[in-house]
């Protein structure tokens, strides 16, 4: 119990950090720096950018010579003094290098924090998914902490993130010790990237659902790049602390996930979270021009959360964990992770950013600067045709048994 007590709160000051600042960066940058569309678009890209050096600093670095613990000590301490540049910088390509830095030192932590959970636990499968409940309360509880601070379009949020950083720096010392992994010294720069598991798409299920997750996690970027912008020209107030509700839902579905998959397979529950970003973005396309429905067509779209990212993103892993044999399965999972969380969200952040610029009105219409009918159906159409790419193409794993 100390052991899970620990991880779960690692997990939510992991989660505090990122719900501070990311939700609410685009508003930041729109309304406070005056950045443009395709600015805003680059910079939700460095979390892309970073995650894509993720496997370098955690296949390289952590595995070959440090203890994980410290390692995470490390990056919280430098995320921190990130932070508070950043907190300074107002031009781009200033701040845009910062992020770059911020990211490249944040998103390891998520590899490791989960590699030294799923180590240390004695039971993964039954304890994990509950430990990382602590993970969306972490999330909520720091962009609603932002909404109270009224930090949404102040410097405040990268403030808090910093502070932040600071404790989990202190917090990670207390974490189980995680010595480097022997077995791995000597580990290719191939199978570092994932590359091991390549002949795993000559399945053709296999190929079909690593293209699909790509295609998906490229509309996917344009939620978390456009929501905050969205709701302050609404004059919605603490939108960080709204958008946070989401979170709730990931809790409720966490729970609800491995029975859907019990009962319906991998295909289902994939499709069904594919189905939930065509919805997702609808829904958001209708509140445009709907004033008496906009908050309920708006706050539908945002706890659909629980099943656009467990039903597709946890399921994944699940799958490929499926999928692969205990030769390549690390593999596996590095090249699932390469693309939802690099590949994919870089070009969508560009294509976020695009689609600001390409709908941005050329005078304002009252507070509204943007076409957001047609900002929000571009996503929607684009996640439509995944899924019917999905649904014509894959299969379900051969047995019952490899579901569960």
């Amino acid at each position: 119990m100390r052991l899970k007590l620990t991880l779960s709160g690692f997990m939510f000051l992991q989660y505090f950090i990122w719900g501070a600042w990311y939700p609410s960066m685009g508003t930041y940058l729109a309304n406070h720096l005056k950045f443009g569309g395709a600015q805003i678009g680059a910079a939700y890209g460095a979390f892309a950018i970073g995650a894509i050096i993720s496997p370098f600093v955690v296949g390289l670095i952590a595995d070959r010579y440090f203890a994980a613990e410290r390692l995470l000590a490390v990056l919280g301490g430098l995320g921190s003094i990130v932070f508070l540049v950043l907190a300074r910088l107002e031009t781009f390509g200033l701040f845009y290098t910062a992020l770059i830095v911020y990211c490249a030192s944040f998103v390891p932590t998520l590899a490791l924090g989960n590699s030294l959970a799923l180590q240390h636990l004695s039971d993964p499968k039954r304890d994990f998914p509950r430990i990382k409940i602590a993970s969306a309360l972490g999330w909520i509880s720091g962009s609603v902490t932002v909404s109270c601070l009224h930090g949404e379009q102040s410097p405040v949020q990268f403030q808090l993130a910093a502070g932040a950083s600071l404790i989990f720096a202190a917090y990670s010392l207390l974490l189980p010790h995680t010595p480097p992994k022997a077995n791995r010294k000597t580990a290719s720069l191939g199978r570092i990237l994932g590359l091991d598991a390549i002949g795993m798409l000559r399945k053709p299920s296999f190929a079909v659902f690593v293209l699909c997750m790509f295609l998906i996690s490229i509309p996917l970027k344009c939620y978390f790049v456009m929501m905050s912008i969205y709701l302050t020209e609404l004059s919605w107030a603490n939108v960080s602390g709204k958008m946070a509700v989401a979170q709730l839902s990931d809790i409720v579905f966490l729970f609800v996930m491995p029975f859907m998959l019990h009962r319906l397979g991998y295909r289902n529950t994939l499709l069904i979270g594919l189905c939930a970003w065509v919805l997702r973005y609808t829904l958001l396309a209708q509140s445009v021009h709907a004033p008496a429905l906009q908050a309920i067509l708006i706050f539908s779209a945002i706890l659909l959360h629980g099943v656009c990212y467990d039903f597709l993103y946890i399921a994944s892993q699940l799958y490929v964990n499926t999928e692969a044999h205990d030769g390549n399965r690390s593999a596996a999972q590095g090249l699932i992770a390469f693309i939802l969380w690099g590949l994919g969200p870089l070009a969508g952040t560009f294509l976020a950013g695009k689609l600001l610029a390409a709908h941005r009105w050329a005078a304002p219409v009252g507070i509204i600067n943007y076409d957001w009918q047609g900002t929000w159906m571009a996503p929607a159409i684009f996640s439509l045709l995944v899924m019917l790419v999905f649904a014509l193409l894959f299969r379900n794993p051969a047995t019952a048994a490899q579901v569960r």
